[in-house]
C-alpha cells in the first residue's frame, strides 16, 4: 500500500497544472502540447496568447478543447488518491501527534508482583517480567522456545481479536496484522511477511515520501521567489514605461506650442504688415489733404481778388486742383498664409479628435497605414496634362501646368475632343444623371435637393455608422460608377476654394488621413485650396493654372482611359485631364472642407 501511495505521489506531479499547482480541472491542450486547467488559461489569457510554460505567442487566441483522456486519468487519479487516504487517516493523524506533542514516558510494570519496572516482555505468556520474575525464562529450559522482547505496553493490541492468538504475521494484500490462524485460514493464499519487516520496509517508504514532499514545498518556495522578483521587475518596468511615455507625450506638447506661437507670430506679422500699410496710406492721405488746403486757399484768394483783370490772370496762372478721390483701403487678415494656417489647425484638430477616440489597438493602424505593394503586372497608371492653343482657351489665361514634386510622362495619344474647346453640345450627348450616396457621406456633409446637392454643415448629420462612410476626410461619392462608355457630367460650386472633384475606386479606404482623394493609388482629383488650384493622384502633386471656374464638366471615356475636368462658359473649356487604365469601376468623388460651402450636380439639357 505504501508503494502504491508513493506512485501516485510521483503521477501527481505529472497530473498537476503548472499554473495552480494543483491536480487538473477540466484539462485543456494548447498547440504546443501543454496542458492547463481551462480556468486557469483564460485568467493568464487576458493579456496575450502565449503558453505559461514554454512561452511560445500566438498571434490569435487557439480554440481550447477539453482533453478528454487526460481528464479521465486525473479523475482515477483522485478517486486512487482518496481511497488510499482513508486506510491510513488514523495512521496518519497519530504520526502528526507523535511529531507535534512530545510524548510521555510510560513505565511498564511487572505483571507478576505488580510493583517493579518491567524488564522483559514474552510474546508467548503475552505478559512483562521484572528482572526477577524473568529467570525462569533464562533457567529453566522449558521456556527456552518462548520469544521475549523489550517491555511492551500494547499487548492486547497484539492479540487477534477472532482467535486470541498473537498477530505474528502482515498481510500485504489486506495491509493487516493477522494471527497463525488467520494465515492458515482466511489468508491462505495471501502474501505475507513478518511485522517488523513490513515497518522496516514502510518507515523507509515514508521517508521518501518526506523527500518528495521536501521537494514539493521547495519548488512552491521557489515559484513564490520567482513571482517576488517578477513583482519587483514589474515595478520597475511600469516606472520605465512611464518616463518614456511622458517624455513622448512633452515633446507632443512642445511640438504644439512651438507650431501655435509660430501661427501666432504670423498673425502678428500680418497685423503689422496691415498696420503699418495703413499708417503708409493715412501719411499719403494727409499729404493730399494738405495740397488740398493749400490750393483751397489759392482758390478763396482769388476769389476776394476785385481787379477783373488781375483775377483772370490769376486764375490762368493758378495750378490745376488734384484730381484725387479718396477711398477706404481693405486691409484685412485674409492672407493665403492665414488662410492655409486655419485650414490646417481644423484638419489637424479633425484628425486628432477621430484618432483619440479610437481604441488604442486601431491608433497606430491609423497614423501609420500600411502602404499596399502594387503588383510588377498591375496596369501603369499616370496623370498628364493637356496642353491647349491660347486661341483655344479665354484671354488672360495660360493652360500650361507647373507641375511640381513628379516628372510628367510622355504626352500619349488622346482624342482631339480632350485637347481643345468643345462645345457643350458635344459632350452632353453623353451627359448621365448623378446621385450623391449617402451611405458614404462624411458626417459633415449635408445632402439635399435629393441627394444633388452636397454641403459642410457646422453641426454633424445623424447618419448611421457603416464601412462605406468616410469617417476623417469629408468626401462622398456618387451612387453610381463606371467602367465602359462615354460619361458626362457638370458640378456646379459655391466657391471655389478648399473643394475637390474627381473619380475613385470604390476599394479607396474610408479611414484615415490616406482616404483623401488623391492621396492613394484609388483616388484622382482636381482641387482647389486657397487661391491654388493642383491635381491629384497617389500624393503626387501637379499644380495648375487657374481658370476659377464656377460650373466644372467631366468627361469619363473609359473606353480610352481618360477623365477630362472642362471649366464651363459658353464653350467647354479643358483645363486637365488624366490619363490611366482602369482596374475597377470609378465613382464620381467630391471633397468639400470650408463651413458653408457646397457643390451640386448639375441637370443637363441637351
Amino acid at each position: 500500500m505504501a508503494e502504491d501511495m508513493f506512485s501516485l505521489m510521483n503521477l501527481e506531479d505529472e497530473l498537476s497544472c503548472s499554473i495552480c499547482l494543483c491536480a487538473f480541472d477540466c484539462p485543456v491542450t494548447i498547440p504546443c502540447g501543454h496542458n492547463f486547467c481551462q480556468e486557469c488559461l483564460l485568467e493568464t489569457w487576458k493579456d496575450n496568447y502565449s503558453c505559461p510554460q514554454c512561452r511560445t505567442h500566438f498571434t490569435t487566441k487557439p480554440e481550447l478543447k477539453k482533453n478528454t483522456v487526460l481528464s479521465t486519468v486525473v479523475e482515477t487519479f483522485k478517486m486512487k488518491s482518496n481511497k488510499s487516504a482513508l486506510p491510513s487517516e488514523m495512521g496518519d493523524l497519530i504520526m502528526w501527534d507523535a511529531v507535534k506533542m512530545e510524548p510521555k514516558e510510560v513505565v511498564i510494570l511487572c505483571d507478576t508482583c505488580m510493583e517493579a519496572k518491567a524488564f522483559k516482555t514474552c510474546l508467548t505468556c503475552m505478559a512483562s517480567f521484572c528482572l526477577e520474575h524473568v529467570r525462569p525464562h533464562h533457567e529453566n529450559p522449558v521456556f527456552g522456545a518462548h520469544q521475549l522482547s523489550e517491555p511492551l505496553g500494547d499487548l492486547r493490541d497484539r492479540i487477534c481479536p477472532d482467535h486470541h492468538k498473537l498477530m505474528e504475521f502482515y498481510c500485504v494484500q489486506h495491509g493487516r496484522c493477522i494471527c497463525g490462524v488467520c494465515l492458515q485460514q482466511v489468508h491462505k493464499g495471501c502474501t505475507f511477511s513478518n511485522p517488523d519487516e513490513q515497518r522496516a520496509q514502510q518507515e523507509s517508504d515514508l521517508r521518501g515520501k518526506l523527500s518528495l514532499l521536501d521537494g514539493k514545498i521547495d519548488k512552491n518556495q521557489m515559484v513564490i521567489s520567482q513571482m517576488s522578483d517578477q513583482q519587483s521587475m514589474l515595478k520597475d518596468s511600469a516606472a520605465s514605461r512611464k518616463r518614456a511615455l511622458e517624455d513622448e507625450y512633452r515633446q507632443i506638447r512642445e511640438l504644439l506650442d512651438r507650431d501655435e506661437r509660430e501661427a501666432l507670430n504670423t498673425v502678428d506679422r500680418e497685423q503689422e504688415s496691415g498696420h503699418t500699410k495703413l499708417q503708409n496710406l493715412m501719411k499719403k492721405f494727409n499729404q493730399n489733404i494738405a495740397k488740398l488746403s493749400a490750393a483751397k486757399d489759392g482758390v478763396n484768394s482769388l476769389l476776394s481778388q476785385t481787379q477783373t483783370v488781375a483775377f483772370l490772370q490769376a486764375s490762368v496762372d493758378m495750378p490745376a486742383v488734384v484730381a484725387f478721390d479718396p477711398y477706404t483701403p481693405k486691409v484685412n487678415l485674409d492672407s493665403k498664409a492665414l488662410a492655409v494656417l486655419h485650414a490646417y489647425s481644423a484638419v489637424l484638430r479633425e484628425h486628432l479628435t477621430h484618432v483619440l477616440k479610437q481604441p488604442v489597438e486601431a491608433r497606430l493602424q491609423i497614423l501609420k497605414p500600411e502602404n499596399p505593394q502594387k503588383p510588377p503586372n498591375a496596369p501603369r497608371e499616370f496623370a498628364t496634362t493637356v496642353p491647349h492653343t491660347p486661341r483655344d482657351h479665354p484671354r488672360g489665361q495660360s493652360a500650361e501646368p507647373r507641375p511640381r514634386n513628379r516628372e510628367e510622362p510622355g504626352q500619349p495619344n488622346v482624342p482631339p475632343s480632350i485637347t481643345s474647346a468643345a462645345k457643350r453640345t458635344d459632350l452632353l450627348q453623353y451627359g448621365t444623371v448623378l446621385t450623391l450616396d449617402p451611405k458614404t457621406a462624411h458626417k459633415r456633409i449635408a445632402l439635399t435637393e435629393n441627394m444633388t446637392v452636397a454641403s459642410v454643415s457646422d453641426e454633424p448629420t445623424p447618419y448611421p455608422d457603416g464601412p462605406a462612410r468616410f469617417s476623417v476626410c469629408s468626401q462622398v461619392l456618387t451612387s453610381k460608377g463606371f467602367s465602359r462608355g462615354r460619361h458626362y457630367w457638370e458640378v456646379k460650386m459655391s466657391s471655389n476654394n478648399f473643394t475637390g472633384i474627381g473619380l475613385a475606386y470604390n476599394s479607396i479606404d474610408r479611414k484615415g488621413p490616406a482616404s483623401r482623394l488623391g492621396r492613394n493609388a484609388q483616388s484622382w482629383c482636381v482641387e482647389w485650396f486657397n487661391v491654388k488650384l493642383s491635381a491629384w493622384h497617389a500624393s503626387n502633386e501637379t499644380v495648375l493654372q487657374n481658370p476659377n471656374p464656377t460650373r466644372v464638366g467631366v468627361l469619363l471615356d473609359c473606353e480610352e482611359g481618360t477623365a477630362t475636368f472642362y471649366n464651363i462658359q459658353e464653350r467647354a473649356y479643358p483645363f486637365h485631364t488624366f490619363v490611366f487604365q482602369f482596374a475597377e469601376a470609378v465613382y464620381p468623388a467630391f471633397w468639400l472642407f470650408s463651413s458653408g460651402s457646397s457643390i451640386s450636380l448639375c441637370k443637363l439639357q441637351s
